[in-house]
């Protein structure tokens, strides 16, 4: 289901998603999202989408593909328009996302001089932070976790 639904689908959900939380008890002003595998990916897309966004943490989102219909862009495509600091959480055996990627966006943040940063875990494969598959890396996912708390902690001050 998730393959299918378009970019633009999906970023209208979360403006609205943000809305609601936002008239709801949530403090609007501190919007931050996470996300994993392909909500990765949609981090770094928001992170463009919405100017309200205050920080992001995106767990082994793909960085660079083939553009398609419902996934028009790439978040490589779209770092001039990144608003909100995002800190990429990567696996250095991860071989859907592989190193040769989080370098080319990590290059690209740097020369667009976004706030942003990307950590590869050495020994890390894709889906180190969860405990229920084969490739959790226990080391990793507590680092990784404890570092997009503080990466939260630090921005939606």
């Amino acid at each position: 289901i998730v393959s299918k639904v378009p970019d633009a689908q999906v970023m209208g959900d979360l403006d609205a998603a943000a809305r609601f939380a936002g008239t709801d008890g949530g403090n609007a002003a501190k919007l931050g999202i996470t996300g994993f595998c392909w909500g990765g990916r949609i981090v770094w897309l928001y992170a463009a989408h919405n100017p309200r966004l205050k920080a992001g943490v995106a767990c082994y989102g793909r960085l660079i593909g083939k553009p398609t219909e419902l996934q028009p862009k790439n978040p490589i495509d779209l770092v001039s328009a990144i608003n909100a600091p995002v800190l990429g959480l990567y696996g250095a055996l991860d071989r859907g996302i592989p190193v040769a990627d989080t370098e080319k966006m990590a290059a690209a943040l740097k020369a667009a001089k976004k706030s942003s940063e990307i950590h590869v875990f050495a020994g890390a494969d894709h889906g180190f932070l969860a405990d229920y598959r084969p490739s959790y890396n226990e080391a990793a996912a507590k680092q990784g976790f404890s570092e997009g708390l503080a990466w939260f902690r630090r921005h939606l001050a």
